[in-house]
Formats: C-alpha cells, sequence, structure tokens
C-alpha cells in the first residue's frame, strides 16, 4: 500500500515544475495517478517495460523520493489517499482507516459513508458514498478555491473511496458498482 503513494508522490513531484510556471503557461491538465500495490522498487525492476514518455519520463524528469516513511499506520487505502490529497496525516484528516469503530454509534464506519446522500446510477446500497468524513481540505479543492471554482476537479476509481477521496469536497467522484457493472456518483457531488 505504501509503495503506491512514493509513485503518486513521484508523479505528484513531477508535476511541480509545470505548477511554478508563469500564468500564462499554466498547465490545461494535471493528473494524479495511484496505483495500489506498486512497490517503488517496481520503477527500476520493469524499467525496461515502460516507454519513454511514461514511467521513465517521469523518473528522469521528476523528482522522486528514494527512502521515503509513513508517520502513521495503518497504511491502507482510504488513509493513503486522504494523506496524498490533504498533505496530512489521519490524525489530522480523519480517515484513520477503511472502517472504523464509533462508539457514538456503536458500530463501525466507512471511511467514505454518507447516509445523507443518494445514489446517482448504479445501485441504491453503493450510493451513500461522499467525503464528508473528511475532516481538512485537498489539493483538488484548493485547486477550486484557487480557480474560484473554474478548475475540473474529477475522481475516478473502481473503489468509491478511491474516488471520493482524491476529489475532495468540491470535486466530482465516479466510482464502479460492481452490483450493476456501471460508474455511479452520489447526490453529494451534484448538491454541491
Amino acid at each position: 500500500m505504501k509503495k503506491f503513494r512514493i509513485l503518486l508522490l513521484l508523479l505528484t513531484m513531477a508535476s511541480i515544475p509545470l505548477l511554478a510556471q508563469t500564468h500564462a503557461d499554466k498547465p490545461k491538465l494535471v493528473v494524479g495517478i495511484i496505483v495500489d500495490q506498486m512497490r517503488q522498487d517496481y520503477l527500476y525492476r520493469f524499467s525496461d517495460r515502460y516507454s519513454e514518455g511514461g514511467f521513465k519520463r517521469l523518473m528522469k524528469d521528476g523528482f522522486m523520493m528514494k527512502n521515503a516513511h509513513y508517520n502513521y499506520i495503518p497504511t491502507y487505502t482510504g488513509p493513503g489517499h486522504a494523506s496524498v490529497y490533504t498533505g496530512t496525516t489521519p490524525a489530522t484528516h480523519g480517515i484513520i482507516g477503511n472502517d472504523w469503530y464509533v462508539k457514538k454509534l456503536d458500530r463501525m464506519m466507512y471511511c467514505a459513508e454518507d447516509t445523507a446522500v443518494t445514489n446517482v446510477g448504479g445501485s441504491e446500497e453503493n450510493g451513500f458514498i461522499s467525503p464528508r468524513n473528511l475532516l481538512t481540505t485537498t489539493i483538488t479543492d484548493e485547486l477550486r478555491i484557487a480557480s474560484q471554482k473554474r478548475s475540473k476537479v474529477v475522481g475516478v476509481a473502481i473503489k468509491d473511496r478511491g474516488a471520493s477521496m482524491p476529489a475532495g469536497h468540491m470535486g466530482d467522484a465516479y466510482w464502479f458498482d460492481s452490483n450493476t457493472g456501471e460508474f455511479m456518483t452520489s447526490s453529494y457531488y451534484h448538491d454541491k
């Protein structure tokens, strides 16, 4: 799990020179990619299979941390995506696991659970999803704020938590519903 975050950090750092350009040269598109379970050493181990314009370019022209460590556990998908996109740890952003026990509710809570929303497409039981449990803004939220909401932010993933955490509070998230074979979203993303 933590290895894929190294890859995302590599991709993010590779885009920093683009973000530092003058106003006229601002990038039209910024893409964040997380490859779940991709260990950092895979960048070297399988480099002969990568194209010059893909991972090889990121490795050559970007910035890569070769000795990164995480100051929190567990390194599950929910807290990992939240940490990468907020730049902080679970103690601050609030996503402490994929699921956790809430004493006040006397039950387990899913990291992207939100019973106040409904599904749009897909199946009803997979539609109660939003980043409402995320206590901080994400880099994607800050992009929307900085552009006075003119920027488009879209999170797309197979897992709902992999789409909703990166999309943040102000973006749109779409995830795969294994019950219907469709991509879906929730009313949260359309009520903003």
